[in-house]
């Protein structure tokens, strides 16, 4: 199939796309490198030794949009571009909004308008606010703790609705947890531009001594040391889950949990990174940061169960990946 990959530049959308393409299938990117590297695409190409068509627009811009369904015949859409930084969200959430919300609604309308029935979203475990973990697809969705949280949400709600709307839709809400790690090759990893948001960048850019020390936000959390716990995925096990889930594609609405189903703290983490490399990782107590919440993790049955798919990488694997792309 020609997969449109929105945002496949970006560190998750990447890795998704050496996986799409392993799979058999043709991938049109589109990204306008807010948050990523067109060397990126350079680096999948060499990875899979085959060619990627790149549109650098923006897909909140309907004009820049609109001539790619023109040219190519699309036969479904992975979107990932948006903007993800949790405390980010906080101090500028009408950029958020419009970021988020805009651009889901701009490849929706395209779909509609040239008749791609195939949509696999990029949504978020923020969707679940402070539910009670691990959290379950089957869970009614509380308020979220943060606006780039309730951008996701609202897309969920929005694409719901259109495959409500349209029954000959097939739409994949994939609910995706922590991913860390680099694929094996050491060419593409998570690279982000400025001060990175994510834990595992924070921990190589403080081992490379290009940032002085890891902050820990909050270590009073009710959790196994007091700080915070997440569910941490190796990037090329979610990039896999994505092409399961359109492998599986369907008429309806279908929702997916994608992670691990364990729970690993801040510090179970940084020491996972000690021990996988030999190195020290110097870091600081600071507040807890706003938005944030004491524990996520994911109940992954219903993808085992539906998909086929389950992670198979552990957490030493993400912590050796991940140093091996920063040193490649």
């Amino acid at each position: 199939m020609n997969i449109l990959v929105t945002g496949g530049a970006g560190y998750i959308g990447s890795h998704t796309c050496v996986a799409l393409i392993k799979a058999g299938h043709t991938v049109i990117v589109a990204d306008n490198l807010c948050n990523s590297k067109a060397e990126i695409i350079d680096k999948v190409k060499k990875i899979t030794n085959k060619d990627i068509t790149f549109y650098q627009i923006d897909v909140t811009d309907e004009a820049a949009v609109d001539p790619i369904f023109l040219k190519h015949k699309i036969n479904g859409i992975i979107h990932f571009a948006g903007l993800k930084a949790v405390g980010e969200s906080v101090e500028k959430p009408l950029q958020y909004y419009y970021n988020n919300l805009v651009s889901t609604m701009i490849l929706s309308k395209s779909c509609l308008k040239y008749g791609v029935k195939k949509f696999i979203f990029s949504s978020s475990a923020t969707v679940y606010g402070e539910n009670t973990v691990p959290f379950v697809e089957s869970m009614k969705l509380l308020l979220t703790t943060n606006p780039y949280g309730e951008t996701k949400a609202m897309s969920e709600r929005i694409l719901t609705d259109i495959a409500k709307a349209n029954p000959d839709w097939s739409l994949t809400l994939l609910r995706y947890f922590n991913p860390v790690g680099a694929h094996e090759s050491g060419l593409i990893g998570e690279s982000p531009n400025g001060t990175p948001n994510n834990l595992m960048p924070y921990i190589t850019k403080v081992v490379k001594g290009q940032l002085k020390k890891l902050s820990i936000f909050g270590n009073d959390y009710p959790t196994v040391d007091g700080t915070g716990v997440r569910d941490y995925i190796h990037v090329m096990d979610l990039a896999e889950g994505h092409v399961a889930a359109l492998n599986n594609l369907t008429e309806g609405t279908h929702i997916y949990n994608i992670g691990t189903g364990k729970g690993t703290s801040v510090l179970q983490l940084v020491k996972a990174f000690e021990e996988a490399n030999g190195i020290k990782v110097p870091y600081e107590i600071v507040e807890v940061r706003p938005g944030d919440i004491a524990e996520c993790y994911a109940d992954t049955s219903k993808a085992k169960r539906e998909l086929g798919w389950t992670a198979k990488r552990d957490i030493v694997a993400m912590c050796r990946d991940a140093w091996r792309f920063e040193n490649s």
